[in-house]
C-alpha cells in the first residue's frame, strides 16, 4: 500500500496568532490520526514558480489515512481556528510503493 503525504506551503501568514492556535490543535490531531511530521519550518530553496515559505511535510501509512485525517473532527476544529489567518497551498498526495 502506498503511503500518503500532506504537503503544505504557506504563501502568506496574515495572522500569526491564528496560526499559533491552529498549530496547538493541528499537531495533536495529525499525530492522533497516524501522521508523522517529516519536515517543518526548515530551510527552503524555491525554484521555478516555487514558494520559499513555511513548508510542512507529513507522512501517513496510506493515502486513505491521510485523506481521513484531513476530514477528522479534530483537524476540522484546527482549520476553523486558522480560518483566514493564512494563505497556503495544501495538498494530499499518494507516495510511490
Amino acid at each position: 500500500m502506498a503511503k500518503g503525504y500532506w504537503i503544505s506551503v504557506y504563501r502568506t501568514i496574515a495572522d500569526p496568532g491564528k496560526l499559533a492556535a491552529y498549530d496547538r490543535l493541528a499537531g495533536p490531531a495529525v499525530r492522533a490520526a497516524g501522521g508523522r511530521p517529516l519536515a517543518r519550518d526548515g530551510r527552503v530553496v524555491a525554484h521555478d514558480a516555487g514558494i520559499a515559505g513555511r513548508t510542512i511535510l507529513i507522512e501517513f501509512d496510506s493515502f486513505e489515512q491521510a485523506v481521513a485525517a484531513r476530514a477528522s473532527a479534530a483537524y476540522q476544529e484546527a482549520l476553523a481556528v486558522l480560518a483566514d489567518g493564512v494563505e497556503r497551498d495544501f495538498r494530499i498526495t499518494e507516495g510511490l510503493g
